[in-house]
């Protein structure tokens, strides 16, 4: 049976067979394993996982040049296991490599997984989902039900699921039903949200003047770089203090920082930001694997040279604004407002910003130690990506700032990304100490 695309999946299926199939909409989770590990438990267990939520087992062909969802069962939707031996010196290469794996949506599930054997009681587990079967959100409940089936499977059974309430392509389905389809004339809760979003985005930037290193060329290879930055725990403490004060969250608080930053780089007074939102309001989609996140594009205005308490404010009404009217897909802003469109960058926005809580283990599996490994896959969806991660000393205090900033390689040295990251602990610390500069 085959059904339509919702619209995130719509666009990023487009964006994935223009970018030839690469690896730049891949999120992988790999976790170091110590202990004895039960190679056919996890396999089975990878296969429970898929069996519960059908995104996983989804494949996307092609008819008449539209791309629809087909739900595989059977042996045909149970992920490949592949277990390889390596060496400690070629383990990053390994990886990396199946991080970087291209998946053929029209033929394959959008899963996969690799067991990299170190030693006799060392392995490397990475797990790669395609953003169009997943997203960040989708990693918790991936990885706290693989934990659960791995430990059923190793006392000889099989997990217990609680059925889910829905399925992604029932909310696919259901939000074609509610937002209704661009520009049909029928009105409706996208149609409404959109005349919102074409007001606010009106004469916005079509790209934003950023310190570069070389040119933009004409079609984005997405290559990426990433660099790491921390702001202590007193300049977070300080931070969530301005916050309270001005009665916003952190994450406008760090959305006028780093509008502030860029507009002293050169990007000028009109700054537009993007943002992920969850895109789980109904609580039936919270434990569900599949592509839910939007993406909002926040209009911060810098001009007049505003205290930044003055910023706060207008940041705070232009979010909560925003967050109001967050149902509408980016995907279909883009065909309603019809920007001008260059393979060669983002449409709306070029820079994103990104703040979360703590960051917990991925995953846990039974009887084993597991520990987060890092992976680069040396990709960058946007010019410039601040992603803040807030971390909690034992009684609940903040216990600073870990941050990294993703460039475009196209654009910009690493030299110039440190730099930029430098410069806005630097704006932090300022506003920390003083929210009227």
């Amino acid at each position: 049976m085959l059904t339509p695309l919702s619209f995130a999946q719509q666009r990023l299926w487009f964006l994935s067979r223009l970018a030839g199939g690469g690896a730049v909409y891949n999120i992988p989770l790999a976790v170091r394993l110590r202990g004895r590990v039960d190679r056919v438990a996890l396999g089975l267990a990878l296969g429970d996982v898929a069996g519960r939520h059908e995104s996983l087992r989804t494949v996307f062909p092609e008819v008449g040049g539209v791309p629809w969802q087909r739900v595989v069962g059977g042996g045909e939707g149970v992920p490949v296991l592949e277990v390889a031996g390596v060496g400690a010196g070629g383990l990053a290469g390994a990886v990396a490599g199946a991080a970087g794996y291209r998946f053929d949506l029209t033929a394959e599930l959008p899963v996969r997984a690799w067991l990299f054997v170190v030693g006799e009681l060392e392995c490397v587990l990475v797990v790669v989902v395609h953003h169009i079967a997943g997203d960040g959100w989708s990693m918790g409940p991936l990885g706290r039900e693989l934990g659960r089936a791995y430990g059923a499977r190793c006392a000889g059974g099989a997990p217990a699921w609680v059925p889910l309430p829905v399925q992604y392509a029932d909310y696919a389905v259901w939000q074609r039903e509610l937002l209704g389809v661009p520009g049909d004339g029928r009105g409706g809760l996208g149609a409404e949200q959109a005349g919102f979003w074409a007001g606010v985005l009106a004469g916005v930037p079509p790209e934003l003047v950023l310190p570069c290193d070389r040119p933009r060329p004409g079609v984005a290879s997405y290559r990426g770089g990433r660099v790491r930055f921390a702001v202590g725990a007193g300049v977070h403490g300080g931070l969530a203090g301005v916050a309270r004060g001005f009665q916003v969250t952190l994450f406008m608080v760090v959305q006028a920082a780093v509008a502030v930053l860029l507009t002293r780089l050169g990007a000028g007074t009109d700054v537009p930001l993007g943002t992920p939102v969850a895109g789980r309001a109904d609580e039936a989609l919270a434990d569900l694997v599949g592509f839910f996140v939007n993406t909002l594009v926040l209009r911060t205005d810098t001009s007049g040279d505003p205290g930044f308490g003055e910023l706060l404010g207008r940041v705070r009404e232009v979010d909560l604004a925003a967050f109001a009217h967050s149902d509408v897909p980016f995907e279909w802003l883009v065909e309603v407002l019809n920007p001008v469109r260059s393979p060669a960058r983002n449409p709306l926005f070029q820079t994103m910003v990104v703040v979360r809580g703590e960051r917990g283990l991925p995953l846990e599996l039974p009887g084993l130690t597991c520990v987060p490994e890092p992976v680069d896959l040396d990709m960058a969806k946007f010019d410039l990506t601040f992603d803040v991660a807030e971390s909690r000393a034992g009684d609940g205090s903040p216990g600073g700032l870990a941050g990294e900033v993703e460039y475009a390689a196209d654009l910009f040295d690493r030299g110039t990304a440190e730099l930029i990251a430098a410069r806005l602990v630097r704006v932090l610390e300022a506003v920390a100490a003083d929210p009227a500069v």
